[in-house]
C-alpha cells in the first residue's frame, strides 16, 4: 500500500521539479523524444521570445488562446462550457498552457484522462513559469511538419528565413498551420488555409492589449 501510495508523490516531485529545471532550460516535447527513441529525425533550435517576430506571437494569441494574458493557465469558463457541450472533450478549450502541458509531459491524443492532468499542470506552469516563458517553451516545441519543432526551426523549412524576420503573412500562415502540422503546408497553401490565415491576421490586428502580457 505505501508503495502504491508512493507512486503519485514521486509523480507529482518529478513534475515539480522538471518545471523548475524548465524555467531556465527549454524542455523537448515528448512527440520529439518519441522521435529520438525511434531514430527518427528531428529539426529544432530553440530562440528566445524576443527572436520570434511579434506576428507570431501575437497570432498565437489571437488564434488560439484571446484570454491567454488573463487566465491562469484555465481557462475555466471556456471548460465548463465544454463540460455542458455533449461533444465533451472533442471540441478542445484548451489554452496555449494547456496546449504546452501536453506538449512537454503528457502524450498527443484525446482523452478525460488527459484533460483531467492537463488542468492541474497548467495551473502549476502558469505559476512558476509564467505568461512569457510559457509562450517561449510553447513557441520552441509545437510541431510545424515532419521532424520540424519550434518557431526557428519552422521558419526556416518554410520560408528560408529566421523566425525573427517572419512577415505579418508568414506569421499568420504558420499559425493557421498548428492544428494540423503535418498535412497544412504553409509555403503552398490551399486556399481554405491561406483564408484562415487572413482571419488570423485580421485578428491579430486588433489584439491589442490581450497580449500585453507576453511584450518584453
Amino acid at each position: 500500500m505505501r508503495a502504491v501510495l508512493l507512486v503519485p508523490v514521486m509523480a507529482v516531485a518529478l513534475v515539480l521539479v522538471l518545471a523548475l529545471v524548465y524555467r531556465a532550460l527549454t524542455p523537448p516535447s515528448t512527440l520529439m523524444l518519441g522521435r529520438w527513441a525511434t531514430l527518427q529525425p528531428v529539426t529544432r533550435e530553440v530562440v528566445p521570445l524576443d527572436a520570434m517576430a511579434p506576428a507570431l506571437v501575437q497570432g498565437v494569441v489571437a488564434s488560439e488562446d484571446q484570454r491567454f494574458c488573463l487566465h491562469d493557465g484555465v481557462d475555466w469558463d471556456a471548460l465548463w462550457s465544454v463540460v455542458d457541450d455533449e461533444d465533451g472533450p472533442s471540441r478542445g478549450a484548451s489554452t496555449v498552457t494547456m496546449q504546452t502541458v501536453k506538449n512537454v509531459f503528457l502524450w498527443p491524443g484525446r482523452s478525460y484522462l488527459r484533460k483531467g492532468l492537463e488542468i492541474p499542470l497548467a495551473l502549476v506552469v502558469d505559476l512558476v513559469w509564467g505568461k512569457r516563458r510559457t509562450m517561449e517553451i510553447y513557441l520552441n516545441v509545437a510541431e510545424w511538419g515532419e521532424g520540424i519543432f519550434g518557431a526557428e526551426a519552422a521558419a526556416r523549412h518554410w520560408f528560408s528565413k529566421s523566425a525573427r524576420d517572419l512577415t505579418k503573412g508568414e506569421a499568420a500562415l504558420l499559425v493557421a498551420a498548428l492544428p494540423n502540422p503535418i498535412l497544412r503546408n504553409p509555403r503552398r497553401p490551399t486556399r481554405a488555409l491561406r483564408a484562415l490565415a487572413g482571419r488570423i491576421q485580421g485578428r491579430t490586428a486588433g489584439i491589442g492589449g490581450l497580449s500585453q502580457c507576453v511584450r518584453p
